[in-house]
């Protein structure tokens, strides 16, 4: 009898740092080396090389990337460099000229030729399969979903435009086509993430494409609208909408989350309050008319949760900007607020603004909004004790027969999180419903019923 002995795949290790975009980036090249027949490695010692996926949005986060790229150089020396800070060869290359390649973000192609070279698949029909919805970083039942690329802003503190380009939108039968394989492979939890969500398909005109014999537009609403409709009549699947900006074509996306084909979410980069601040940093400045938005929200969707991020110390910020800030907050009161100290990152033009405010200054006012933003939590948390709650289940402790998921209000890693007792007999994916018996600042606790 002939017995084929298989070859040895080669095995890539794999740094991955940045926002979701980044991770998603990560496992669309997973899934093709995968495809190739490559193995993944989970420290360097078992790698033949090891891909640094870097971000470049911060300094700090750039020094982030340098300090792993030096760690897989040292512990492996065998590495190619991708990701945001890819744009930046040169500093990599001077730093590290040991590197076999370096690509920029979305450079795929790129990104795989030069594993090839570094490390030659072998072709094998027995080692080249690839699961069904690809290989995740993520857990099995949730997914993140890049619906586009770039952004068209020219914030003043940011650099995203000139990393990643302009607006690029996927074609949302594409998009679909992916999600329903996603879905088919366990995932119950759809994030939908870009740089800037509201204006997908702007770049393309919003051109429908035929998905299931009808044309659907590549337009938000139209997008939410058929992702919702994977789960069935049951709701089975959860759709949660990120990094969106409050255009006036938000409000037609309010109905699709009180139908239950969305969650009842929204991913709000507000960034600031004050309009003089939000006029330098060159970004819409009617505050008012956006309180009165989350009114009229609130009131179709009881249950809305709206988390936002905030930057403070930027250029100029004053006292008087600040206070105003923590005053909206006040009225507003946001389910989830995550705060960010300005930092001068180069190439961005508030780095060379005048009245840059004072590191000791920044870090006051962030603990005054953090701190704000900690009571209303809590306080918006503890009404819902005693009420009843969907949970996705994340993790379960086998030895305390407790578990660990997050309501419709909570996305993983950034919000809080829902602890059950008595949980035994549940497995991560499952989505119960559990009756919430306390809580805190940032998350809440109950049982299952």
């Amino acid at each position: 009898m002939n017995v084929t002995t298989l070859p040895k795949p080669p095995r890539v290790g794999l740094v991955s740092l940045g926002c979701p975009k980044a991770l998603v980036d990560s496992e669309r090249i997973m899934t093709k080396l995968r495809a190739d027949g490559y193995d993944m490695s989970p420290d360097y010692a078992g790698a033949d090389v090891v891909l640094v996926n870097t971000c470049g949005f911060l300094d700090s986060a750039k020094e982030e990337s340098l300090e792993a790229i030096g760690e897989a150089i040292a512990e492996n020396g065998r590495v190619v460099v991708t990701g945001c800070m890819g744009k930046e060869a040169d500093v990599i290359r001077n730093r590290f000229p040991d590197v076999l390649a370096v690509t920029g973000p979305q450079q795929y192609e790129e990104v795989v030729a030069a594993v090839h070279e570094a490390a030659p698949p072998v072709p094998s029909p027995f080692i080249d399969l690839v699961p069904e919805a690809g290989l995740k970083l993520t857990p099995r039942h949730y997914s993140y979903l890049k619906i586009s690329e770039g952004c068209n802003h020219r914030c003043a503190f940011c650099i995203i435009p000139h990393l990643r380009g302009d607006l690029v939108s996927r074609r949302p039968d594409a998009i679909l086509r992916e999600a329903e394989k996603l879905v088919a492979a366990g995932t119950r939890e759809l994030l939908v993430i870009s740089q800037d969500t509201s204006a997908y398909g702007v770049d393309i005109r919003h051109q429908p494409r035929l998905w299931k014999g009808e044309e659907v537009r590549a337009h938000m609403t139209d997008l939410s609208r058929e992702l919702g409709k994977l789960g069935g009549a049951s709701g089975s699947v959860w759709v949660r909408l990120h990094y969106v900006y409050p255009y006036p074509h938000v409000n037609d996306v309010i109905p699709l989350m009180a139908d239950g084909l969305v969650l009842p979410y929204l991913d709000i980069p507000f960034q600031h309050a004050s309009p003089r601040v939000l006029r330098a940093m060159r970004r819409p400045a009617n505050d008012a008319k956006v309180l009165e938005r989350i009114r009229s929200w609130r009131e179709q969707v009881p249950g809305l949760a709206i988390r936002s991020s905030f930057v403070v110390g930027f250029p100029g910020e004053t006292d008087e900007d600040v206070a105003y800030l923590l005053a909206w907050l006040e009225e507003a009161r946001l389910d989830r607020v995550g705060a960010f100290k300005f930092e001068a990152v180069d190439g961005a033009p508030a780095t060379s603004m005048a009245e840059q405010v004072p590191e000791d200054t920044k870090q006051e006012r962030y603990e005054a909004v953090m701190a704000l933003s900690a009571r209303i939590s809590a306080e918006k948390l503890a009404a819902k004790v005693g009420s009843t709650v969907d949970v996705l289940i994340d993790r379960v402790d086998e030895e305390t027969g407790g578990a660990t998921g997050r309501s419709k209000a909570d996305a993983p890693e950034i919000d809080g999180e829902v602890h059950l007792r008595d949980a035994g007999g549940l497995q991560p994916g499952d989505i119960v419903p559990a009756r919430v018996e306390d809580s805190d600042e940032h998350d809440l606790y109950g049982v299952p019923l």
